[in-house]
């Protein structure tokens, strides 16, 4: 029995090496979804949504001999229920539906953050290019007509279920990631909480800016990444209550671009890149590690900055008490008025302070993705530190 194909990530050098069945092989076999679906330790639940109990019966015989957990609905409010409290890796579709139609359905699924990688196969009886150009158009992945092949039927779910199978990995590297950036803030107990505050009062900062959610969510996440490269440096580095020497220096110095390096090879956190490589850049361009000066500093990072250097002021660390609120923005002014911080957004960012902004709401307290993301995020840490 040949090994799984596995992908081994090495971050630091931004090098994909792969692991092949085989000595010194460079080809890869195609994994079925069931070996996919294997390595996550689950089977693929596909749900069959379909008003008439006969093609769910059809869909039944054609999928009985493969690997798959089954689920049913017959109406659309039905399929909404189960994808709410079940893990779903595939919907089958049926186009036309009474009440909330398959059309409206695949809407709802692909406009759902939670759901819209989710991928759908819709099925009709209707024949006419019209009805798969609207079924496309509604998000479907697949459109198939009836009658079925069930041949064509199952190799069409295991190539769904394989690009399902993947991005799942993606989500589960991402999942470790952020675990790894909480990990690097429960090192100092000092620091708990850090990366919450930092993404509150970085977001509430960009709401001010009036910035899209794109860059919202990127700032969210900066908050929890910007310091991942601290992973690579020594306890007695971090930690330690003297002045560091040169050769420290440039060793903690350099957490910027190595926690670039460990997320660069995720495609969804492009935008987040940026933040963790120059949120240590200064205005005048004294920083590091680029030297970035003025406007050249990317936007978000000079947010998530100015964010981060409020949080470490008003919070006790091992070589000092925790500044008041008033103090913390006298040293934020004198920084920028030393050449050091964006004029403009230091103050804001002491209006929103004094307004009492971040006491009295949560970040883009209507934006249900940002809430949804801060507990998921809250609860993966608490699972892997466990």
């Amino acid at each position: 029995m040949s090994h799984l194909s596995l992908t081994r990530l090495d971050p630091v050098e931004d090098t994909v090496e792969e692991w092949t069945s085989g000595s010194g092989s460079h080809s890869q076999a195609v994994l079925t979804p069931a070996e996919m679906f294997a390595y996550m330790d689950r089977s693929p639940t596909v749900l069959i949504v379909d008003s008439q109990e006969v093609n769910r019966r059809v869909m039944r015989g054609m999928l009985k001999q493969e690997p798959y957990r089954i689920l049913e609905a017959g109406q659309a409010m039905d399929a909404i229920s189960i994808l709410e409290h079940e893990r779903v890796d595939l919907v089958i579709l049926d186009l036309m539906m009474p009440g909330i139609s398959g059309l409206e359905l695949c809407r709802r699924i692909k406009s759902s953050r939670r759901t819209q990688l989710l991928p759908v196969l819709m099925l009709t009886s209707v024949q006419g290019i019209e009805s798969e150009v609207a079924g496309l158009a509604s998000g479907a992945d697949e459109f198939l007509n009836r009658p079925l092949h069930p041949t064509v039927v199952r190799t069409r779910i295991r190539a769904m279920l394989r690009n399902k199978a993947a991005v799942d990995s993606l989500d589960e590297a991402e999942t470790i990631l952020f675990a790894l950036a909480q990990a690097v803030e429960q090192r100092d107990p000092y620091t708990a909480g850090h990366c919450d505050r930092l993404s509150r009062y970085a977001v509430e900062l960009g709401n001010a800016l009036g910035l899209p959610r794109p860059q919202l969510l990127a700032l969210h996440r900066g908050g929890f990444l910007h310091d991942i490269g601290k992973i690579s440096v020594p306890d007695s580095i971090l930690f330690k209550k003297s002045r560091l020497n040169e050769d420290e220096w440039t060793l903690m110095r350099s957490h910027t671009v190595r926690g670039e390096a460990i997320c660069r090879p995720m495609k969804n956190l492009a935008p987040v890149l940026p933040i963790i490589r120059n949120h240590h850049e200064r205005w005048d361009g004294s920083g590091y590690p680029d030297q970035l000066r003025g406007e050249s500093i990317p936007l978000l990072a000079r947010i998530l900055q100015i964010a981060d250097i409020y949080d470490a002021l008003t919070t006790e660390r091992p070589y000092k008490a925790a500044l008041n609120m008033h103090e913390a923005l006298e040293i934020l002014a004198a920084e920028t008025r030393n050449g050091w911080r964006d004029p403009e957004l230091t103050a804001l960012f002491a209006e929103l302070i004094e307004r009492g902004i971040f006491q009295h709401s949560t970040p883009a307290a209507a934006d249900e993705e940002l809430r949804k993301m801060e507990t998921s995020l809250l609860h993966m840490g608490r699972s892997v530190m466990d």
